[in-house]
């Protein structure tokens, strides 16, 4: 249970409980983050109007590329239930268990391009607040993905950042959507 909860008798706005029914829809439950972000509802309906923007099917980013770069920013972030969705969503989008397994280990593992190297290694420079990207960062990512495609990956560092620092900072705990977790 997170840190703060939701009273059972929260009255949330309509558009808000729009968005509950279609979690309960897709994901069999309403998402503690969503209740919680929900208590804010302006701000939650724009994050949920981003967070579709970003995983729209017309991303310069594949879906799997995505998908991992939020998986690796949550574990850089220790937040437990954005691993846990995000890795569900990435072996539904193709990505094997030992890939999923083997994600800190992405620069030397034989498992990872060197496009997903270079996108990920941005990822954790982006993400670690102690640490810029470089000329070197941009020379690679422009190996594989053209100006607009390293702004939308930027983009969506970004908000995976906010989400699970927002999450891990109130304690949401994993919903149980994936039972092979990889670990930070």
């Amino acid at each position: 249970m997170s840190i703060i909860t939701t009273p059972k008798d929260h009255r949330f706005p309509w558009y808000v409980r729009l968005f509950f029914w279609n979690q309960r829809r897709k994901y069999g439950a309403v998402l503690e983050p969503a209740r919680l972000w929900g208590r804010s509802p302006k701000v939650f309906a724009t994050l949920a109007s981003l967070y579709g923007a970003f995983d729209r099917g017309s991303s310069p980013l594949e879906p799997a590329l995505r998908t991992l770069v939020t998986v690796r920013v949550s574990q850089i972030n220790w937040c437990s239930f954005c691993v846990d969705i995000n890795a569900a969503t990435a072996l539904k989008r193709g990505i094997t268990d030992e890939k999923l397994a083997a994600l800190v280990d992405y620069p030397t593992s034989d498992l990872y391009s060197d496009k997903e190297r270079a996108a990920l290694a941005y990822t954790e420079v982006v993400t670690r607040s102690d640490q810029q990207p470089t000329a070197a960062h941009f020379e690679t990512l422009r190996r594989y993905f053209d100006d607009d495609a390293i702004i939308e990956l930027t983009g969506l560092i970004g908000f995976q950042n906010m989400s699970s620092k927002f999450n891990a900072a109130l304690g949401v705990e994993p919903q149980g959507f994936c039972s092979m977790t990889p670990q930070p």
